[in-house]
């Protein structure tokens, strides 16, 4: 009889000394308030961990609702990360396209002046009461430059109309022109060539010119919307689960300093992104066909070298027609008619009265300043480089994530966690996109079921790409509107997303 209290005695102090050993959770508390959470509730010593949804229940320093708070945390987490990781990229885009916007804008500007003060100095008021035509034309550049619906083969064919039209009636100012005969002289302006070849040339070189530039700052637009708009991921239930055990179910195991293993981070993150790498493969098409349109805006379709000296160019097929106003005249009126004398009392001047003083061209000292304080070349060499460094993106951001040393070890360490303890990680790195993630262990992926919002970015990418290539061939582009394309590519994705 007296041997069993002396048997309980000992049980109750076997069962005191195991909770004495439990380990402490003090790293956890501290890396836990580092987050900014409050300490209330959480433990100082591990308890059992049957409460948990996601992470281990064996022993642990985490309560049910310390899983949750680091689980919403991890969310948090990726979107910084990613965010950080693409801020270089949507940076790029943001501020190129600001860049070249600028700079096309100010070198219409800076165009329109030139000609204005140059044409005012040599033509005086001759210019000034119908440089209505002029205004009228970079009006409709810019129109047309800023996404308007505007056919510059049409509106560049009226503007060398009109001007032929005034020029016409100043060179035979001793008549007078009715609406009709000027419709008839205008008839004549193929077969007579009143300009010379600035008309054909001309409307060549500014057409290419605008198409190019127009695009590819509208390439620059979308790529920075679609590097926006795709930086904002879409987490699943599955990936969420993933993302708490890779982050903080190191803190429940009372390991908070240990840092995922490589790979185990990579097969996370793959299958968390799988349908932002799905959007690689038309992502590097259309920066090909940026690249393909920067090549232009250097070369032939220089919108630079077509616009500076567009005044000495209009100038100078005046002063053609000028020279051969005598042979114009003559076969205009055996085309259209005699014409009738101007009435008694209007000013008759013969043509060497009309255009006094012959085009000088600034020198260069007097050309205005270069555009946005620089030059085209200088802004296609810059954004040539950073485009080439934007090809694969997508597909890489894994990687790019998970190499950083704050969020996993190198792939061949054991010092990592593999999702449920201390440990070297065995399993192979899985491909990318949707498809390659049926065998992804880490992370269910329901691959019947693509992201509606990345194939829409996916369809936009892939319209810019189409207009991209035909603007490569000088070929003009009618764009809609903002809404009108988002509405467009919306339409389009929901009617090839399986249900």
């Amino acid at each position: 009889m007296l041997g069993i209290p002396f048997v309980l005695c000992t049980l109750v102090l076997v069962a005191l000394g195991a909770d004495a050993t439990s380990r402490s959770c003090g790293d956890v508390r501290h890396a836990y308030a580092a987050k900014g959470f409050a300490l209330a509730g959480a433990p100082q010593h591990e308890i059992a961990g049957e409460h948990l949804r996601v992470c281990s229940q064996g022993y642990t320093c985490c309560t049910l609702e310390m899983e949750e708070r680091l689980s919403d945390q991890s969310k948090m987490d990726l979107q910084s990360l990613l965010e950080e990781t693409s801020s270089t990229l949507r940076s790029t885009f943001t501020s190129r396209h600001k860049k070249f916007d600028e700079f096309f804008l100010e070198l219409l500007d800076n165009s329109e002046k030139s000609l204005n003060d140059m044409f005012v100095r040599t033509y005086g008021k001759l210019y000034t009461h119908n440089s209505e035509i002029f205004e009228d034309l970079f009006s409709e550049l810019k129109r047309y430059y800023t996404g308007g619906n505007v056919n510059l083969e049409e509106m560049l064919n009226d503007f060398w109309s009109r001007l032929l039209e005034r020029v016409f009636q100043l060179l035979n100012s001793q008549y007078t022109f009715g609406d009709d005969y000027l419709e008839c002289i205008s008839k004549y302006a193929d077969q007579l060539k009143p300009f010379g070849d600035a008309p054909h040339k001309l409307k060549a070189q500014v057409t290419r010119a605008f198409v190019a530039a127009r695009t590819f700052v509208q390439g620059l637009m979308v790529g920075r919307e679609v590097a926006n708009r795709v930086s904002k991921v879409n987490i699943s239930p599955a990936c969420s689960k993933a993302l708490t055990r890779l982050m903080y179910c190191p803190y429940c195991a009372g390991l908070p300093e240990l840092r995922p293993c490589g790979n185990y981070c990579r097969n996370v993150l793959k299958g968390c992104l799988a349908n932002q790498a799905d959007l690689d493969p038309e992502w590097n098409l259309f920066i090909d066909a940026m690249l393909l349109v920067a090549d232009r805006l250097e070369g032939p379709f220089n919108i630079e070298a077509v616009m500076e000296p567009l005044d000495v160019k209009i100038s100078e097929a005046i002063m053609t027609l000028q020279d051969n106003s005598m042979q114009v005249s003559a076969k205009v009126f055996q085309g259209c008619g005699q014409p009738k004398p101007a009435v008694m009392g209007r000013s008759v001047r013969g043509v060497s009265d009309v255009f006094n003083a012959r085009f000088r061209p600034y020198s260069p000292e007097e050309r205005p300043t270069t555009a946005a304080g620089t030059s085209l070349d200088r802004l296609v060499i810059d954004i040539k480089e950073k485009l080439k460094k934007a090809k694969r993106f997508w597909s890489a951001l894994p990687e790019d994530m998970c190499t950083q040393e704050r969020v996993s070890t190198p792939p061949e360490s054991e010092q990592c966690w593999n999702s449920h303890t201390k440990g070297r990680y065995f399993p192979e790195v899985v491909k990318d996109g949707l498809t390659s993630q049926l065998s992804n262990p880490e992370v269910e992926v329901d691959i019947t079921r693509p992201d509606t919002f990345i194939r829409q970015q996916i369809m936009a990418l892939r319209v810019m790409t189409n207009k991209l290539r035909s603007a490569y061939n000088g070929n003009d582009i009618l764009f809609p509107d903002s809404s009108e394309y988002l509405q467009l590519n919306i339409c389009v994705v929901y009617t090839l997303t399986p249900a």
